[in-house]
């Protein structure tokens, strides 16, 4: 028979090892370009996704680029915090990745952080 310590220090262990290992994210799946600084930051409040088919959503709700401006300062007088995770798969052109940027910031976010996984390599 098992002593009562050793149980509670194993669930204890358990519960340490579940929450650590969990990773937060807000965003749609989407081929991420690589980086070989890439970090996730995963204190952030919203966060905006740019699939490779054009589609944009904020925290995983379907939103049109005309009303991602709105959308953003409704969600961003909700928290105190106002720092963005971008998301945009690799595919997606350079001028529709600004469009999304000009209107992030245009709803008063200027703290943006353009997320990316990172290199396994580096190429030399």
């Amino acid at each position: 028979m098992l002593p009562l310590i050793d149980v509670v220090f194993l669930l204890l262990v358990v519960f340490i090892y579940t929450m650590l290992s969990m990773a937060v994210h807000k965003g749609m799946p989407v081929t991420l370009p690589e980086s070989s600084v890439g970090n996730s930051e995963k204190d952030t409040i919203l966060s905006v996704t740019i699939n490779k088919d054009y589609l944009i959503f904020v925290n995983k709700e379907l939103v049109d680029l005309e009303h991602l401006t709105r959308i953003l300062e409704q969600k961003a007088k909700k928290e105190e915090k106002t720092n963005v995770l971008l998301f945009a798969d690799k595919s997606i052109s350079y001028q529709h990745l600004f469009k999304v940027l000009d209107r992030i910031r245009q709803a008063g976010l200027n703290q943006i952080s353009l997320q990316a996984d990172p290199e396994d390599q580096i190429s030399k």
